[in-house]
């Protein structure tokens, strides 16, 4: 039996890196149980809707979780779209891969999901603050640089865009199938 916390490579070396560190990497985010199915299940307890989500961190600290989305059967994992549940009752896709969640996490910025969609903290803003960009980002954006060639986005709202323009339609008529009204609602969210 393997003592590997995923069947994603990405993700376990992630999980090695972070567990040398003594603070957020990124703001609010944190790796938790692989593949559990809490928060996921709210929305459906339907096994096939439950079996398309492996969730394996908290997105931020109010208690919105990250899951890779089975869209397809394809053998890598990490090739597959990140979607956020929040906590505030929205769910969105968040990233086309896990690569580029990577790069969206070097950024450092706040994730807020809400039911109308999925936001980044104001980089200013948190910087007036005090939040983010601390030692365990800097050492982030290293390890990054060094195990996958990538530098934080230059615009973290792209990495989310990049992740609707290609899976949106996909993911409301799927979602649509298990979640009453989730299509309909879904289009007044991104009307005009």
């Amino acid at each position: 039996m393997s003592d590997a916390y995923s069947p994603v490579p990405e993700l376990n070396l992630l999980r090695e890196f972070d567990a040398g560190l003594d603070d957020y990497f990124s703001q609010g985010f944190e790796l938790s149980e692989y593949g559990d199915s809490r928060g996921v299940d709210t929305w459906s307890d339907d096994p096939e809707f439950l079996g398309r989500f492996r969730v394996f961190a908290n997105a931020n600290g109010s208690g919105s979780l990250y899951a890779i989305w089975r869209v397809d059967d394809r053998e890598d994992l990490a090739d597959l779209p990140i979607v956020a549940f929040g906590d505030e009752g929205g769910v969105h896709l968040a990233a086309r891969d896990l690569r580029a969640l990577f790069q969206l996490l070097a950024c450092d910025r706040y994730v807020y999901v809400f039911h109308e969609g999925l936001s980044l903290s104001d980089e200013e803003r948190d910087r007036a603050k005090g939040r983010g960009s601390g030692e365990a980002n800097r050492r982030y954006v290293t390890w990054l640089k060094q195990h996958f060639g990538l530098d934080p986005a230059e615009d973290p709202d792209d990495i989310v865009l990049a992740a609707e323009e290609e899976y949106a339609e996909r993911f409301v008529a799927w979602m649509d199938r298990y979640v009453e009204d989730f299509a309909k609602d879904y289009e007044e969210l991104t009307a005009p």
